[in-house]
């Protein structure tokens, strides 16, 4: 892998590893066969010498400094890029190490790539759609419960046919097709569970808008979000939730039902939650 492709990964929040699950005569396989646990393992191990490399360049970089140091933080950098190289050179990516909070904060800032966490997209033929599955889909499957990553199976061909359609004829196609949801949908969901991202909305006359959050966030910090001000000078947010609004069907029914309610600076923001936010500088 070029320097520049693996420069690209390292500044994203997750790895998507799409790995062939179908046989199929017409399309060559670089290695004679099909076989998805050794692709997933050199694509691994590529990934393993990439951050090999960096970890240990900064090694031999501070190495000399903390032997005449007794400056702890160096020393217990120096710590967590030696556990980082003894997992690394044992072909175990780092996402698996048992890192302290301060070891991993030190880790983090190198853009490690065998750091993020990973999910395994098993991209299967038209004719396993029925199934779902198949022999290779298994392994694959296991091998990501195995590491404690995240596994979803795609038909990758059919996914390049959804993307031209509308949404109408995108769900005809899905119910032709015997499938509740899209890879694509399927791989956003996976995606957010993985990075523990959740979504509030706001709505005004002309537009609705969604913004992502982490989970756990407070009101204050959502609204940060939108705008700094919005934080600055918080309220109160007026919340609603999506499926109370989605039972009730309007607004008006749901102040009625008594089910808009005023959250303040403490309240910790909510998958679906409809938000207006007073704010005042």
């Amino acid at each position: 892998m070029g320097n520049k492709f693996l420069s690209h990964i390292r500044e994203v929040d997750a790895i998507v590893e799409v790995v062939r699950c179908f046989l199929d005569k017409e399309i060559t396989h670089v290695e004679g066969q099909i076989d998805p646990i050794r692709d997933i393992e050199i694509i691994n191990v590529e990934l393993i010498l990439a951050d090999l490399e960096i970890i240990q360049n900064r090694l031999n970089k501070i190495g000399k400094k903390a032997d005449m140091t007794k400056d702890k933080e160096v020393l217990l950098e120096v710590a967590a890029l030696k556990k980082s190289e003894q997992s690394l050179l044992q072909n175990v990516p780092l996402r698996k190490v048992d890192y302290t909070d301060e070891e991993l904060e030190i880790i983090k800032s190198l853009n490690l790539i065998t750091l993020k966490p990973i999910i395994y997209a098993a991209n299967i033929s038209e004719d396993d759609l029925a199934t779902g599955k198949n022999k290779y889909t298994d392994l694959v499957a296991d091998y990501a419960q195995k590491e404690n990553s995240k596994f979803i199976i795609m038909c990758a061909k059919i996914e390049s046919e959804l993307s031209d359609l509308n949404e109408e004829d995108k769900n005809a196609f899905l119910n032709e097709l015997g499938i509740k949801q899209s890879g694509l949908d399927q791989l956003i969901k996976a995606t957010y569970s993985l990075l523990g991202l959740k979504t509030f909305f706001t709505c005004g006359t002309d537009e609705v808008r969604a913004w992502t959050f982490k989970d756990g966030m407070k009101a204050p910090q959502c609204a940060g979000i939108i705008h700094t001000d919005f934080q600055k000078g918080f309220i109160k947010a007026e919340v609603m939730s999506f499926e109370v609004l989605k039972e009730l069907k309007n607004e008006k029914a749901v102040k009625d039902a008594g089910k808009l309610r005023l959250e303040g600076k403490e309240y910790i923001m909510q998958d679906g939650d409809i938000c207006y936010f007073r704010f005042n500088l």
